[in-house]
């Protein structure tokens, strides 16, 4: 086993991993880019009831999500699936996209993200959101806090409302994104 910035056999145990709390839609680490010469990430995303993740495209990296448990939607661009246990999807840079729990437990999601290096927003989005540290935002969305847009901008993400965000929340009764 080896150390943070070293190449190396890494193990992680179930359950175990570092841990960043976001609402509605957390991060365990279990694969740093540092352990892999920045070439891939892994991340474990759990997923609460009525959850989905605010619409967004990555400038840099392509996500591969394998569902563990529950029912996720995952849309990007023009194709729409709910995939189950055992399944995989990639989003690929450069799309909308969007996840979402589809079902009615809680869900949870290997993301392995290539190259590596993205895994840091969450844990610099989960500082954002800290309770007492949460910018206030200016229209009514985390979205259009200078805080929100210089870390988005800083890891090449864009954030957006397309057209079919609405029509996804309906259909799967969910909660409004608000980060």
């Amino acid at each position: 086993m080896t150390g943070k910035g070293a190449r190396g056999v890494n193990v992680v145990l179930p359950g175990k991993g570092e841990e960043v709390a976001i609402p509605g839609f957390g991060a365990t680490y279990k694969l740093h880019a540092g352990d892999t010469g920045g070439e891939v990430a892994i991340v474990e995303h759990p997923f609460a009831v009525g959850f989905i993740s605010a619409p967004h495209k990555h400038a840099g990296e392509d996500e591969h999500s394998f569902v563990l448990e529950g029912e996720i939607g995952f849309r990007s661009d023009d194709s729409e699936v709910v995939l189950g246990p055992g399944s995989y999807i990639t989003k690929p840079r450069g799309q909308m996209h969007a996840m979402w729990n589809a079902g009615d437990v809680p869900g949870r999601i290997i993301e392995i993200i290539t190259p590596g290096g993205f895994e840091d927003y969450f844990r610099q989005l989960g500082e954002l959101l800290v309770d007492g540290k949460k910018p206030e935002p200016t229209a009514g969305s985390l979205h259009d806090t200078d805080e929100f847009t210089a870390l988005a901008t800083r890891f090449g993400l864009t954030y957006g409302e397309p057209d079919w965000l609405d029509d996804v929340i309906n259909r799967y009764g969910l909660r409004r994104p608000t980060h």
